[in-house]
């Protein structure tokens, strides 16, 4: 059964991503030699910039996670989750309105870019109370709300633990702000405000795309990625590391100690954990590969969802294991920086638009007609995504800055020219990506509410405790 609550969830995050893809436009422009000429002020790319990423990066990744927990629930949270959606939304509507304030300040600080405008910070302040209430909602209900919930069990474990990570993120964040010295400027306040939290929200996209990855798994092959013991290992040494954060600010936030150890934990807490599961999941594909699940339409005519299902996580993968290539390659700030979370953050953003999918076939009870469609679709954002991060890592190469439109841009060298040209041709084919899913999935929400609320949910074998 899929909650009213749950699809509230999903419907802010499609709209999220809907206004994010727009403003993603301008983003790409303001980074093109030819184009970016047009508009004199490069604080307007800036501030399509921070909205951009809080929509993208905060909106849509953290309301796909409300929406998965919610998923656990199908009677919903009751009035907890009504009041905690409602506060989220006027949240994100809260920042738009604030960046249109002509004249508003932003300050792209890393991980968490804000507008330096009250309208704006009490927006997303008031978007991550929603998040983080209907989060901690879920935890205290009783387990018997659970019953008939639509995830199997390494997934469910896993967005209950990624819902984890985003309350200790919360917390860190309250303990480096408590840690700042007051008198700060909004750039060095916002900075390391957020790096901490920014990291822990990380690993909680993380947990939280494995989580995902073992539900579509699952679902074409009928055989589980991880036990739920595995998933319990899994889960746990990509959170456990991070419990240290609010630590680490025990001598200041200004201190090295919080600077750098969060960059550790960043650079040694995820990644290894990660590579044995993309080795599993590797080897789960490669062995489904002559066995696809066929699921029958309306019409009975037949749908091969597990080729879409597979085409999407060999997607999701890719970018991951991509993202950790480009990762180790960073020596100074270029932009071979965005290119690395550009392609984790891709990794992520494909996985949730399979999870997506997996919500919209199990609202149709099975019967989700659009699966090739969606295959081609996760194809086409995938290559797009991965020439777009390619591009930047082509211009990082060669010693190009980061943080630097129209205008300040200086572009010296053919390889500088070859690595924009390649990000902005990949980021148009990823944006036409975004907007094919946001076709394909709007087209089927229409109706998520005049179906039955009683969804069919997968034949899962039961992994061994």
């Amino acid at each position: 059964m899929v909650s009213v609550e749950a699809r509230r969830w999903f419907g802010l995050a499609i709209a999220s991503l809907v206004i994010a893809g727009l403003l993603s436009l301008s983003v790409v422009l303001g980074r093109l030699p030819v184009l970016s000429w047009l508009v004199a002020d490069p604080l307007f790319f800036k501030r399509s910039l921070v909205v951009h990423v809080d929509l993208s990066l905060l909106a849509w990744f953290y309301t796909v996670l409300c929406g998965l927990t919610a998923l656990q629930f199908p009677r919903g949270t009751g009035w907890a989750g009504a009041l905690a959606s409602s506060a989220a939304t006027i949240g994100i509507g809260a920042m738009l309105a604030g960046g249109l304030v002509r004249g508003a300040q932003p300050v792209l600080a890393n991980y968490i870019p804000v507008i330096d405008h009250p309208l704006f910070l009490s927006g997303l302040a008031l978007f991550f109370i929603g998040v983080v209430a209907h989060l901690a909602t879920c935890f205290v209900l009783p387990v018997r709300e659970r019953r008939g919930a639509l995830l199997p069990p390494a997934t469910m474990l896993g967005v209950q633990v990624a819902g984890a990570a985003v309350i200790l993120a919360a917390a860190t964040w309250i303990a480096a702000v408590a840690g700042l010295p007051a008198g700060l400027d909004a750039a060095t306040f916002f900075e390391f405000s957020g790096w901490g939290p920014g990291h822990v929200l990380q690993v909680a996209n993380v947990i939280a795309m494995i989580a995902v990855w073992c539900w579509a798994i699952q679902h074409a092959t009928g055989e589980p990625l991880l036990t739920r013991r595995a998933a319990s290992v899994v889960f746990g040494g990509l959170l456990a590391p991070h419990l240290l954060m609010p630590l680490l600010t025990v001598r200041g936030t200004l201190d090295t100690l919080y600077h750098r150890g969060a960059t550790q934990l960043m650079r040694w807490g995820i990644f290894p954990v990660v590579v044995l599961v993309l080795c599993v999941l590797a080897a789960r594909l490669w062995k489904a590969r002559t066995r696809p699940q066929v699921t029958i339409d309306r019409t009975g005519a037949h749908r091969t969802s597990a080729l879409a299902i597979r085409t999407g996580l060999a997607a999701s993968a890719g970018l991951t294991a991509l993202g950790f290539i480009l990762g180790a390659c960073i020596r100074s700030s270029t932009t071979l920086i965005p290119a690395h979370y550009h392609a984790s953050l891709g990794g992520i953003t494909v996985s949730f638009m399979l999870a997506a999918y997996l919500v919209a076939d199990a609202v149709a009870r099975g019967r989700f007609a659009h699966w090739l469609a969606a295959r081609r679709q996760l194809m086409l954002f995938g290559t797009g995504q991965t020439i777009f991060v390619l591009g930047f890592a082509l211009g990082g190469s060669y010693g190009l800055g980061r943080k630097a439109y129209g205008a300040e841009q200086h572009v010296r060298t053919l390889g500088e020219y070859a690595g924009l040209i390649a990000m902005g041709l990949g980021g148009l084919v990823a944006v036409a990506g975004g907007l094919w899913f946001l076709f394909l999935i709007i087209r089927e929400m229409r109706g998520w509410w005049r179906r039955p609320r009683v969804a069919v949910a997968p034949d899962f074998v039961t992994p061994n405790p």
